[in-house]
């Protein structure tokens, strides 16, 4: 047999990370908040898919409603398959639904505390399940709350990583990726199911065969003895193609690459830098058209994140570049909090070295920093901590990302501006009508919002008024925006499908006009961009 190390993990390999069938993202691998998922929003589209299952599959011939829509994208073929699930849900895994309704009780028992007076009486009436990781407290006003024991919690039996498990799939081969949010992931003839922990190292070991070559023995060697299901072949998803493009290093100066949505990677020709990645299946629709996994460098010094949603902690994309990352910032965490799992946490569980990092911190890297800016807004009010938009200065050059904060009271980023001066580019997210918070959030209350609290209440961006502000203040040479959901490739987790009329449309193009009138460099990011600074 050929030995010869020509043979490459396709470009159109896509991997969906899986949680008990489910794409997997920050607040399915917190256990806590993984029953109150599970329980209130998996269970209920899958059941009722199985008995509804005609009108979801009509649903997905609707374009409007297939995308973002909470319609399963699942066959009629797929119905006992999805049957299983559920009893498995009911029965291996029932203690999930437990945990959903122990929090239920606690929300209740909690909320029931209007006295004033100690809270220490309640520990005892605190649910079972819970008791040991949960700490009870007041506030100044005598509010009652409490806060979830993660470190405590992630080492009990409720953080399984039997239920972690990676799927593969070949684009060319399917019609389109289902929406994250609305439809587990079930083997099939098309996609080979993997079953291992998500920290596990062999999965480095597949991901670095995207540019390092491999036998057909290294291949075999790779798969053997790895619990499999489904009917695609482990060889299936190689091919002596080489990579499309590879990472060419910088030898002067700094580059600023737009890797897509939310995602930059800046580099000097002594640090790399990557931000947000939500990286692109290169494919002969979007070839050309934007940059992939071979562009990135072999190593990336720091990885920085500035919030918990799913489309700027793609763990998607971070499992599959693990092996370059030295280190991760993320924001500082509120403590235990449902809506605001630790994002250190639960990146160290899966196996980065992680670095938490509070407002305004500054961490120095060679020629430069880096420094963790306030985040405000975009998550419909809610006391979520875990946020940070980014500046970097590298070789003297400065760089704000701000993703999709929004300029709520504008005195702070003058503020800022006196600790960064003038900006070489500032970039920031416009997604400026988000949806109802309770969109991403609504499985975690444990009663009825009412139908005017959550249209109040949204994970709006920046509009055009508040984009020109922060121009205003940071006066930089170059305007980008960005973290837009344009990206047809994309919209397996966006869900979104934009008109010319749509208000981010309209909002972002005020702010192109605006920005060429003051005679700022501006550009609408969609798919490949570089700046050489």
């Amino acid at each position: 047999m050929n030995d010869d190390k020509s043979w490459f993990l396709r470009e159109d390999v896509y991997v969906d990370p899986l949680i008990n069938n489910w794409y997997a993202w920050a607040n399915l691998v917190a256990p806590i908040t993984y029953s109150m998922y599970m329980t209130r929003t998996h269970r209920r589209l899958m059941s009722s898919f199985v008995k509804n299952a005609e009108l979801h599959i009509l649903a997905h011939q609707d374009p409007a409603l297939a995308g973002g829509g909470e319609f399963v994208d699942c066959s009629m073929e797929q119905v006992d398959q999805v049957k299983a699930l559920l009893s498995r849900y009911d029965s291996e895994f029932a203690i999930y639904g437990q945990l959903a309704n122990a929090v239920k009780e606690l929300d209740t028992l909690v909320k029931q505390h209007k006295s004033g007076e100690t809270i220490e009486p309640l520990y005892e009436r605190i649910p079972d399940l819970l008791k040991g990781y949960v700490e009870l407290f007041m506030d100044l006003y005598h509010q009652p709350s409490y806060r979830l024991i993660e470190g405590l919690l992630y080492r009990s039996p409720y953080y399984n990583e039997q239920l972690q498990s990676v799927s593969f799939g070949i684009l060319a081969h399917v019609k389109g990726r289902p929406f994250v949010l609305s439809t587990p992931r079930l083997p099939d003839a098309e996609h080979l199911h993997v079953r291992l922990p998500f920290r596990s190292q062999w999965l480095d070991r597949l991901f670095r065969t995207r540019t390092a070559p491999v036998s057909r023995n290294d291949i075999d060697r790779l798969f053997e003895g790895v619990a499999m299901e489904g009917g695609l072949a482990p060889r299936d998803l190689f091919t002596t193609a080489r990579p499309a493009s590879s990472h060419s290093a910088v030898g002067s100066g700094v580059r600023l690459q737009y890797m897509g949505h939310a995602g930059f990677l800046i580099e000097s020709a002594e640090c790399s830098i990557l931000i947000d990645p939500v990286l692109a299946n290169r494919t002969a629709e979007n070839a050309g058209q934007t940059y992939a996994h071979a562009d990135l460098p072999e190593k990336i010094d720091y990885l920085c994140i500035t919030h918990n949603h799913a489309d700027h902690i793609n763990i998607e994309s971070l499992l599959q570049i693990r092996h370059k990352v030295e280190k991760v910032l993320v924001p500082k965490n509120n403590g235990g909090t449902l809506a605001d799992p630790s994002l250190r946490l639960l990146l160290r569980e899966i196996g980065f070295n992680v670095m938490e990092v509070d407002d305004v911190d500054e961490i120095p890297v060679p020629s430069g920093r880096i420094i963790s800016i306030p985040f405000l807004g975009e998550h419909g009010d809610l006391n979520i901590r875990s946020k940070s938009a980014w500046f970097f200065e590298l070789d003297g050059k400065k760089i704000y990302a701000g993703a999709d904060s929004s300029n709520l009271e504008p005195r702070m980023y003058r503020f800022l501006h006196e600790i960064t001066g003038d900006l070489d580019v500032l970039a920031i997210g416009m997604e400026c009508v988000g949806a109802p918070y309770t969109w991403l959030y609504g499985a975690l209350t444990t009663e009825i919002i009412a139908k005017n609290i959550k249209e109040s209440r949204r994970l709006n961006g920046s509009d055009f008024a508040k984009a020109a502000m922060m121009a205003e203040s940071f006066r930089p040479k170059n305007m980008l925006i960005y973290a837009l959901g344009m990206e047809p490739w994309y919209r397996y987790f966006m869900g979104l499908e934009y008109s010319d009329d749509s208000e981010q449309m309209v909002q972002s193009a005020k702010m192109v006009e605006h920005c060429k009138s003051v005679n700022l460099p501006v550009e609408r990011l969609c798919g490949k961009y570089t700046l050489a600074l």
